[in-house]
C-alpha cells in the first residue's frame, strides 16, 4: 500500500458517510463544515459545481482544523491543481482520465478516482489504485453489482455515492467491498441555506453511528 493509498484509506475508514456537498459561500463551507465535524463527520467533499467552491476549501482548509476536506466533481488535471493550492486534503473525480490520473502522480494529496467497469477496474488495478468511487452506485447497479464485483476484484473497496440514502446505507455498508458511502442526506441545501447548522449536527451524529452489520 502506498502512503498516498493509506493516507485516504485513514480518512475514509474514519467515518461510514463522506458527505458530499455544494456550498454558495466560503462562509456557509465553514459553517457547514464545523457542523459535520462536531457531529462526527470531519471528512467532508466539497464539489467544485459552484463558483464559490475553491474559495470554500480554502476557508474550510484555514479555519477549520477538525475538517479534513477535500474536494470532489474533479474532471480535469486544471482543477486538481487549483483544488491542491486550495487545500484540499483529498481529490475525488467521479470517473477517470489518464490526464487526470497523471496530475494526480504529481501530487502529493491522494485521489479517489471513479471505476465502474471491469475494463476500468482492471485500469485502475494496474495504476496501483485499490480505493475506488462507485457513481452514480444506484444508477449503475447498486448493491447487486457491488456484490457481483467483490469475488472476481477482491482487492478492490469502493466509495459508492449516488442514490445512497438513510432507507439504503445500512445495507451498502454491509457489503465486504464497501470502505465507507458518500451522501448528501446529512448536510441538506434547505438546512444550509437558512444556517441551521445544529440540525445538521445532529443527522452527522446519526451518520457517525451507522455501524456495519
Amino acid at each position: 500500500m502506498t502512503q498516498k493509498t493509506h493516507a485516504l484509506l485513514e480518512i475514509l475508514t474514519g467515518q461510514p458517510v463522506m458527505p458530499v456537498v455544494a456550498v454558495e459561500s466560503a462562509a456557509e463551507g465553514v459553517g457547514l463544515a464545523r457542523a459535520l465535524a462536531a457531529g462526527g463527520l470531519p471528512g467532508i467533499e466539497v464539489t467544485l459545481r459552484t463558483p464559490a467552491a475553491l474559495d470554500a476549501i480554502k476557508a474550510i482548509s484555514a479555519e477549520v482544523p477538525e475538517a479534513l476536506c477535500g474536494a470532489g466533481t474533479i474532471l480535469t488535471p486544471r482543477q486538481l491543481d487549483a483544488a491542491v493550492e486550495a487545500g484540499a486534503r483529498f481529490i475525488v473525480s467521479p470517473g477517470t482520465t489518464h490526464e487526470v490520473l497523471d496530475a494526480a502522480k504529481t501530487s502529493d494529496v491522494p485521489l479517489l478516482p471513479g471505476a465502474a467497469t471491469p475494463s476500468e477496474l482492471m485500469a485502475m488495478i494496474e495504476e496501483g489504485y485499490e480505493i475506488l468511487k462507485f457513481f452514480p452506485a444506484e444508477q449503475l447497479g447498486g448493491i447487486p453489482y457491488l456484490k457481483a464485483l467483490a469475488p472476481v476484484f477482491q482487492g478492490i473497496r469502493f466509495c459508492p455515492t449516488g442514490g445512497v440514502s438513510p432507507k439504503n446505507v445500512s445495507d451498502y455498508l454491509a457489503l465486504p467491498n464497501v470502505v465507507c458511502v458518500g451522501g448528501s442526506w446529512v448536510a441538506p441545501k434547505d438546512l444550509v441555506s437558512a444556517g441551521r447548522f445544529d440540525e445538521i449536527t445532529a443527522l452527522a451524529r446519526e451518520a457517525a453511528a451507522l455501524g456495519r452489520r
